[in-house]
């Protein structure tokens, strides 16, 4: 690598050109990828509060109310009272929301077998793993997923 070439550059274009085709598969169904994010989330801790739920991602409560502001617009999420606070409110899945988590999960696969054509099995693989350790070592999680678990139990999402 030349002193002008950063890692970082060719790992920040990828993920820019994935998420542009992920951001194409989702807008048939309606979201986007940060939404369809979110909607996975809530599907395994629901009911969760905005604040917990912008804990889960590592994100000002200000920055998930945008995006749970537009979901529940959309119908696929709910606010409710929290039944022990009463000033407070969670949030849930519509029948909605709950029925395009097969579509998400459809749209990553195809994510999943876009890179694998392109780099191959092993390759994908080991993409897979050095990303997963990198993210990892930085702190990140799966939202809704303990940090409590051994590593290999954990079940990322789809």
């Amino acid at each position: 690598m030349t002193t002008d070439t950063f890692s970082l550059h060719f790992l920040l274009h990828a993920a820019a050109l994935l998420e542009e085709r992920l951001r194409e598969r989702l807008a048939k169904i309606g979201i986007r990828p940060r939404q369809a994010r979110i909607i996975d989330a809530l599907s395994r801790i629901e009911p969760a509060s905005q604040v917990s739920l912008a804990r889960e991602f590592d994100i000002t409560p200000a920055s998930m109310s945008t995006m749970t502001v537009r979901l529940i617009e959309a119908g696929f999420i709910s606010r409710e009272p929290h039944p022990d606070e009463a000033r407070s409110n969670v949030l849930r899945l519509t029948t909605r929301g709950r029925g395009l988590l097969s579509e998400i999960h459809a749209a990553w696969r195809d994510i999943d077998a876009l890179i694998v054509e392109r780099l191959g099995a092993e390759n994908a693989e080991t993409l897979a793993r050095t990303t997963r350790d990198l993210r990892d070592s930085l702190g990140g999680r799966v939202p809704g997923v303990g940090t409590t678990a051994p590593k290999d139990t954990i079940k990322e999402p789809l």
